[in-house]
């Protein structure tokens, strides 16, 4: 990394001419990347947590207790002396759908010494051609394990460890999934986001509910609004006028813009007191097989981790429907990338991932 300043998740720069363009997605759910931010608040609130005395203390141990397995961390796989890599999926589960498509698919990889950590992320419409497993879109895998864990004894959380782990050539340790609920009760806990809307967005769906109706200019969101604001793709044929579309390097700006703004409220007076509601959200959303001692020694050994000290590193593809196709050049950068973290080399390949810049807007 350099020396400028950055946010977390870095946003993605537009230099490199050689860039394949970014993948034009089709899917009227639009929950594809919103839950990086709610991934990286879970690490920011749990760690956030043990640097307050008293009540958010005992909060904080309460979630670990809550959401960590009880059981002791295998001998030599402390997060205070072995590099981890952690498989984070944000699914589309609801309770009036009860589905389980993986929108968001990262895989972060971090290193006790370098105090630095390494995020891949993956486009949900990869096609994924892996020998031992039927060649399928990369979000149809987790419904497929979940439907098949009575046959198979296997939970579709190991089964994801295992496949994502023989795809990027990498030993994934943990694994924590979230749903989408996780993230507006995130916002809310903070009494809502600060940001400045480039332009009108409206889109409405039936099916599932969704009706985004967002006006530009600077205004405060609060948890369903921010989602819309982050989820938005394009206008439907109910919105009159239409509204402009938005591309991926729109969304990973808006997505830029909401975590500076919830960093910057949790950073804040007020913010510190509302940790303990942002914890219980977190307990809320989240399924993870991180024992709850290593939970306390990720909290001891990244308590002061940097925001610039996070490699962001989108996995861009080639549209050609219904699938994203992610060359061999692209996925070995992304390969190589985690390799790096876990030696000890943050951000030392010539790889094409991502630093923020210096900016709360974008």
């Amino acid at each position: 990394m350099n020396s400028t300043q950055s946010g977390l998740p870095p946003r993605a720069k537009n230099a490199g001419k050689s860039r394949k363009k970014p993948v034009q997605k089709k899917k009227k759910s639009g929950v594809r990347s919103f839950f990086k931010f709610l991934f990286i608040l879970i690490l920011i609130a749990i760690l956030g947590a043990a640097s307050y005395a008293g009540y958010l203390y005992l909060k904080g141990n309460e979630i670990i207790e809550s959401s960590g397995v009880d059981k002791p961390v295998a001998p030599g796989h402390s997060a205070k002396e072995k590099p981890i890599t952690m498989l984070l999926l944000g699914t589309d589960h609801r309770p009036e759908t009860g589905t389980y498509l993986t929108d968001v698919v990262m895989v972060v990889s971090m290193h006790p010494e370098t105090n630095t950590a390494t995020l891949v992320s993956l486009p949900r419409d990869t096609l994924v051609e892996l020998e031992g497993y039927k060649a399928n879109k990369l979000n149809a895998y987790y419904p497929r394990f979940k439907s098949a864990e009575k046959s198979s004894g296997i939970s579709a959380e190991d089964e994801m460890k295992a496949m994502l782990g023989k795809y990027l050539d990498v030993n994934i340790d943990y694994i924590s999934v979230v749903d989408f609920q996780g993230f507006r009760d995130v916002v809310d806990a903070f009494g809502g986001v600060d940001v400045n809307v480039q332009y009108n967005m409206c889109y409405r769906d039936t099916a599932d509910g969704t009706n985004i109706d967002l006006k530009a200019g600077p205004q405060k969101l609060d948890g369903k609004e921010a989602l819309d604001y982050v989820r938005y793709r394009k206008s439907s044929s109910s919105c009159s006028p239409r509204t402009k579309e938005s591309n991926d390097f729109d969304r990973n700006a808006r997505q830029s813009e909401v975590l500076h703004s919830l960093l910057d409220r949790m950073k804040s007076l007020g913010g510190v007191a509302r940790i303990g509601n942002a914890l219980d959200a977190v307990k809320d959303n989240l399924k993870t097989d991180l024992e709850q001692d290593q939970i306390r020694n990720m909290i001891t050994t990244y308590l002061d981790i940097r925001k610039d000290d996070v490699l962001f590193m989108p996995v861009l593809g080639e549209w050609r429907s219904p699938y994203v196709i992610v060359s061999s050049s692209e996925l070995e950068k992304a390969k190589q990338a985690l390799k790096d973290e876990l030696a000890g080399k943050h951000g030392h390949s010539e790889s094409e991932g991502t630093e923020a810049e210096n900016t709360d807007s974008p």
